[in-house]
Protein backbone atom coordinates (compact mmCIF):
# COMPACT_ATOMS: atom_id res chain seq x y z
CA UNK A 1 0.00 0.00 0.00
CA UNK A 2 1.09 3.58 -0.78
CA UNK A 3 0.11 6.65 1.21
CA UNK A 4 0.62 10.43 0.98
CA UNK A 5 0.37 12.54 4.14
CA UNK A 6 0.15 16.35 4.03
CA UNK A 7 0.93 18.79 6.83
CA UNK A 8 1.52 22.50 7.38
CA UNK A 9 -1.85 24.04 6.60
CA UNK A 10 -3.46 26.62 8.83
CA UNK A 11 -4.78 30.14 9.24
CA UNK A 12 -2.59 33.08 8.24
CA UNK A 13 -3.05 36.78 7.54
CA UNK A 14 -2.61 38.23 4.06
CA UNK A 15 1.06 38.75 3.30
CA UNK A 16 2.13 35.90 5.54
CA UNK A 17 3.79 32.58 4.75
CA UNK A 18 3.14 28.87 5.15
CA UNK A 19 5.12 25.78 4.23
CA UNK A 20 3.25 22.64 3.21
CA UNK A 21 4.91 19.23 3.37
CA UNK A 22 3.95 15.89 1.85
CA UNK A 23 5.54 12.55 2.68
CA UNK A 24 5.12 9.32 0.71
CA UNK A 25 5.22 5.98 2.48
CA UNK A 26 4.71 2.31 1.70
CA UNK A 27 6.23 -0.09 -0.81
CA UNK A 28 7.63 2.36 -3.37
CA UNK A 29 9.82 1.46 -6.32
CA UNK A 30 10.11 5.02 -7.61
CA UNK A 31 8.24 8.33 -7.71
CA UNK A 32 7.92 10.28 -10.95
CA UNK A 33 6.02 13.59 -11.09
CA UNK A 34 4.82 15.18 -7.85
CA UNK A 35 2.62 18.21 -7.41
CA UNK A 36 0.31 20.35 -5.35
CA UNK A 37 -3.30 21.05 -6.29
CA UNK A 38 -5.92 23.18 -4.58
CA UNK A 39 -9.68 23.47 -4.57
CA UNK A 40 -11.55 26.52 -3.31
CA UNK A 41 -15.28 26.48 -2.46
CA UNK A 42 -17.37 26.52 -5.62
CA UNK A 43 -14.36 26.13 -7.91
CA UNK A 44 -12.66 23.33 -9.82
CA UNK A 45 -9.51 21.69 -8.53
CA UNK A 46 -6.47 23.27 -10.14
CA UNK A 47 -2.76 22.55 -10.41
CA UNK A 48 -0.71 24.93 -8.27
CA UNK A 49 2.79 23.60 -8.86
CA UNK A 50 4.44 20.46 -10.19
CA UNK A 51 7.95 19.05 -10.16
CA UNK A 52 9.55 16.16 -12.07
CA UNK A 53 11.91 13.61 -10.57
CA UNK A 54 14.79 15.57 -12.09
CA UNK A 55 13.69 18.79 -10.39
CA UNK A 56 12.03 20.70 -13.24
CA UNK A 57 9.21 22.81 -11.79
CA UNK A 58 6.16 24.53 -13.21
CA UNK A 59 3.67 26.89 -11.58
CA UNK A 60 0.23 28.30 -12.12
CA UNK A 61 0.37 31.92 -13.27
CA UNK A 62 -1.49 33.02 -10.14
CA UNK A 63 1.28 31.80 -7.80
CA UNK A 64 4.42 32.25 -9.88
CA UNK A 65 6.98 34.31 -8.00
CA UNK A 66 5.29 33.70 -4.64
CA UNK A 67 5.32 29.89 -4.26
CA UNK A 68 8.25 27.49 -4.54
CA UNK A 69 7.97 23.71 -4.92
CA UNK A 70 10.83 21.39 -3.97
CA UNK A 71 11.38 17.68 -3.46
CA UNK A 72 13.77 15.32 -1.72
CA UNK A 73 13.91 12.01 -3.55
CA UNK A 74 15.84 10.28 -0.76
CA UNK A 75 13.25 11.30 1.86
CA UNK A 76 10.32 10.85 -0.57
CA UNK A 77 8.92 14.27 0.26
CA UNK A 78 7.68 17.31 -1.63
CA UNK A 79 7.22 20.77 -0.09
CA UNK A 80 5.43 23.93 -1.12
CA UNK A 81 6.75 27.20 0.30
CA UNK A 82 4.01 29.83 0.08
CA UNK A 83 4.93 33.50 0.55
CA UNK A 84 2.97 36.74 0.17
CA UNK A 85 -0.28 34.86 0.66
CA UNK A 86 -3.52 36.40 -0.56
CA UNK A 87 -7.14 35.72 0.44
CA UNK A 88 -7.71 34.13 -2.97
CA UNK A 89 -5.16 31.45 -2.02
CA UNK A 90 -7.68 30.08 0.49
CA UNK A 91 -8.41 26.46 -0.44
CA UNK A 92 -7.85 22.84 0.47
CA UNK A 93 -4.42 21.87 -0.82
CA UNK A 94 -3.78 18.32 -2.06
CA UNK A 95 -0.52 16.50 -2.66
CA UNK A 96 -0.32 14.27 -5.76
CA UNK A 97 2.29 11.80 -6.97
CA UNK A 98 2.85 9.23 -9.70
CA UNK A 99 4.23 6.18 -7.89
CA UNK A 100 5.48 2.81 -9.12
CA UNK A 101 5.37 -0.21 -6.82
CA UNK A 102 6.71 -3.76 -6.97
CA UNK A 103 4.50 -6.61 -5.78
CA UNK A 104 5.60 -10.21 -6.44
CA UNK A 105 8.02 -8.90 -9.09
CA UNK A 106 5.16 -7.14 -10.91
CA UNK A 107 5.44 -3.42 -11.58
CA UNK A 108 2.36 -1.24 -11.33
CA UNK A 109 1.92 2.54 -11.48
CA UNK A 110 -0.48 4.56 -9.37
CA UNK A 111 -1.65 8.15 -9.21
CA UNK A 112 -1.90 8.82 -5.48
CA UNK A 113 -3.64 11.70 -3.68
CA UNK A 114 -3.30 12.96 -0.15
CA UNK A 115 -6.34 13.73 1.97
CA UNK A 116 -5.80 17.49 1.81
CA UNK A 117 -4.84 20.27 4.20
CA UNK A 118 -6.80 23.50 4.71
CA UNK A 119 -5.14 26.86 4.03
CA UNK A 120 -7.09 29.95 5.04
CA UNK A 121 -5.80 33.47 4.35
CA UNK A 122 -7.58 36.36 6.05
CA UNK A 123 -7.56 39.95 4.82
Amino acid sequence: QVHLAESGGGLVQAGGSLRLSCAASGSIFNIDDMGWYRQAPGKQRELVAGVTRGGSANYADSVKGRFTISRDNAKKTVDLQMNSLKPEDTAVYYCNAEISTLTSDLLRTLEVWGQGTQVTVSS
